[in-house]
């Protein structure tokens, strides 16, 4: 979205004169925009800030504060659980766009420094030519959706499978506090120190992350640098129910096989198909054969992926998409050998892995994903579980959707489920609405336009969005007694009031200690 000069009421002058007049944002298509996430638009921000440094940022936060402002982060814009929308009618929103610096690529110590809203994109690009990249390397909304902001919610995705979530890739922080403190985590905060390690005494990084902005303004985050991963197999699986992708997805996960792991129920898979584009397709495939280690390698896999087409997926039911990397093809070709065996032995059937391929070699895609492929309206929701909880949960969220089928059908709602693992011990389920209703403008905004242009228009439909609340809400108490935490915590997930009293206490006195007056975003995580 471009910047438009602030209205400059002489109320904001003062932050004008922090950052200049045309960082701050008062007309009201910049404050409608910026006060939305994906199904959230509510409480306006009397204003939006876009700082260019820490310092800014940290003078921006006192000043706000002093002046009796509630005061919100906002990164990339990809939450879909109201984690920066304001609370309050007195609220302002700092945006870290400007704050995109790769501050420092450290080969020898093995770490990556960057200003916290440079995109995972833009990260990946830098990286891309030094032979390195951090474990965990990015969401799939990493064109827009930006460290800090990844780090506030927990994000997931590439690397995940091997290496956990983004805060396990953390090193240190510089983190702004309510009273315009800058504050470091980790080794950074040593004298003379840097910050190449993430302990030293209690980890305060752990406070920082996930922690849906309700704590402090991310500033910079050095991350760990791992090398790139030279040796690279996809592989792909067809099962016919949803008890033995599960299955099979467990066992991968705890023998930690798999860079990536994912599936698709019916339902999302038919979707994802319809979405896609033979033009897109011809895009990607350059991509996956500019990836390939050799001619003979892009010639090959060219080959395959313009001869499988999509054909080989109409009558695939629950399908697995599976990535694997290593240092060596030894090593990969033992990874895949021992997956092909777990699949098989829960009743998959290998396929082509087109999906994987295109995906690994296209990682951070235009966000056309927010939107169905009719141009209908998306919204997911999550549990991340043990092992041992999946199944079951499982078949909880079914009977659910069984309950309200009648309500289902009237609104046109269709549900769908992908399946994710993180690292050796978690479990994501993931539901997935689509459902027919107007967009906004954050759609507009994220959507290539060409896409945009070709998909239907939807009126308002409040009756259809109040149904989709009602699944996810009778889904979230479901997740609930399955002990299931969650990412990208927000406003949505059940928290505060989720956790055990004296666990609620302490983070209360946490919040008590380093924003006493509740100022910096307020209600997320569910504190007041």
């Amino acid at each position: 979205m471009s910047s438009k000069a602030a209205t400059h009421d002489t109320e904001f002058e003062c932050f004008s004169s922090i950052v200049g007049p045309d960082h701050v944002l008062t007309d009201t298509e910049s404050c409608v925009f910026y006060s939305q996430d994906v199904l959230t638009k509510d409480i306006l921000a009397l204003a939006v800030i876009l700082p260019g440094d820490k310092y800014q940022l940290a003078e921006i936060v006192r000043v706000a504060v002093d002046k009796g402002y509630d005061v919100i982060p906002r990164g990339g814009g990809m939450s879909y659980t109201s984690g920066y929308v304001p609370a309050t009618n007195s609220s302002v929103i700092v945006d870290l766009g400007r704050m995109n610096k790769v501050l420092e690529i450290n080969e020898e110590d093995m770490f990556v420094t960057v200003e916290c809203g440079c995109t995972w994109s833009q990260l990946h690009d830098a990286l891309k030519l030094t032979g390195l990249r951090t474990p965990f390397w990015g969401s799939l909304s990493g064109l827009m959706a930006t460290v800090g902001g990844g780090l506030s919610q927990n994000a997931i995705f590439w690397g995940s499978g091997q290496f956990g979530t983004v805060a396990d890739s953390l090193l240190g922080l510089e983190v702004v506090l309510s009273d315009g403190s800058i504050v470091k985590t980790g080794s950074g905060a040593q004298v003379n120190g840097s910050p190449f390690f993430r302990h030293f005494g209690p980890d305060l990084n752990g406070l920082f992350t996930s922690d849906a902005g309700a704590f402090g303004f991310k500033a910079n985050a050095t991350l760990r640098l791992v090398p790139q991963f030279k040796s690279k197999s996809f592989l792909a699986f067809d099962f016919k129910n949803a008890s033995d992708i599960i299955a099979a997805m467990s066992e991968i996960g705890r023998l930690g096989l798999a860079m990536e792991c994912f599936g698709f129920d019916p339902c999302l898979q038919k979707q994802r198909m319809k979405r896609e584009s033979l033009a897109k397709d011809v895009k990607s495939l350059a991509a996956v054969m500019r990836e390939s280690g050799s001619l003979t390698g892009a010639i090959a896999d060219g080959a395959q992926l313009a001869m499988a087409g999509r054909s080989f997926m109409e009558n695939v039911d629950f399908s697995l998409q599976i990535m694997i990397e290593d240092r060596i093809d030894a090593a990969t070709k033992a990874r895949s050998s021992e997956v092909r065996e777990i699949c098989m032995r829960q009743n998959g059937k290998e396929i082509e892995n087109s999906i994987p391929k295109l995906l690994r070699a296209n990682p951070f895609n235009p966000l056309n994903n927010m939107l169905g492929p009719a141009g209908e309206r998306w919204v997911p929701i999550h549990a991340i579980l043990p092992h041992s909880k999946v199944q079951d949960a499982y078949k909880g969220i079914n009977e659910i959707v069984a309950k309200h089928q009648a309500l289902i059908e009237k609104h046109e709602i269709l549900v769908g489920h992908l399946f994710a693992l993180i690292a050796n011990n978690g479990f994501v389920l993931e539901p997935v609405f689509f459902w027919p209703d107007e967009i906004a403008e954050i759609h507009q905004y994220a959507v290539e336009k060409d896409h945009l242009a070709r998909l239907k228009r939807f009126p308002k439909n409040q009756e259809a969005r109040e149904a989709v609340e009602i699944l996810r809400k009778e889904m979230l108490e479901l997740f609930g007694e399955f002990g299931a935490i969650h990412m990208q915590i927000g406003k949505t997930y059940n928290y505060r009031m989720g956790i055990e009293p004296s666990t609620r206490s302490l983070v209360e006195s946490l919040k008590n200690a380093i924003d006493p007056l509740h100022k910096v975003n307020p209600n997320s995580l569910g504190l007041d």
